[in-house]
């Protein structure tokens, strides 16, 4: 068993000024000591916020920090498998009126796939996966 690690779990602890190594200690707190990994659609959205960045001192922080943890972490690719799958959950949750954020949705799927959990902040998106197991942080 491990963990996919929600970008938002990153992007709270960049926020806040913490460090992976604290990240990872916050995680290993919350959730015990589990494999913590990276969805490839996770480090897109993290990357994606390197070039938001309101000013070139944020851009470097980011881009220090998502490269840290990258040092720590694997990140787990978006695979056939977790392809169909997505498609078979979002077409079953639409059918039933409910609409899944599309990378919410990705990220949950390559969790579904690996036997993972996913950790993040935000946990209102992931709960509406059926059979994911949500870790708040």
């Amino acid at each position: 068993m491990g963990l996919i690690l929600d970008s938002s779990v990153a992007i709270a602890a960049e926020r806040r000024g913490d460090n992976v190594t604290q990240l990872l200690d916050q995680i290993v707190t919350a959730a015990g000591n589990q494999e913590a990994v990276l969805s490839s659609i996770g480090l897109t959205e993290l990357v994606h916020g390197i070039y938001r960045a309101q000013t070139p001192q944020a851009r470097a922080r980011r881009e220090s920090f998502i490269q840290e943890l990258l040092d720590d972490v694997d990140v787990y690719p978006y695979t056939k498998d977790a392809a169909l799958l997505a498609g078979k959950i979002d077409g079953e949750q639409q059918e039933r009126g409910i609409t899944i954020p599309f990378s919410d949705l990705l990220i949950g799927a390559t969790a579904l796939v690996h036997g993972y959990s996913v950790l993040t902040v935000n946990v209102r998106h992931f709960r509406l996966i059926p059979g994911l197991k949500v870790v708040s942080l």
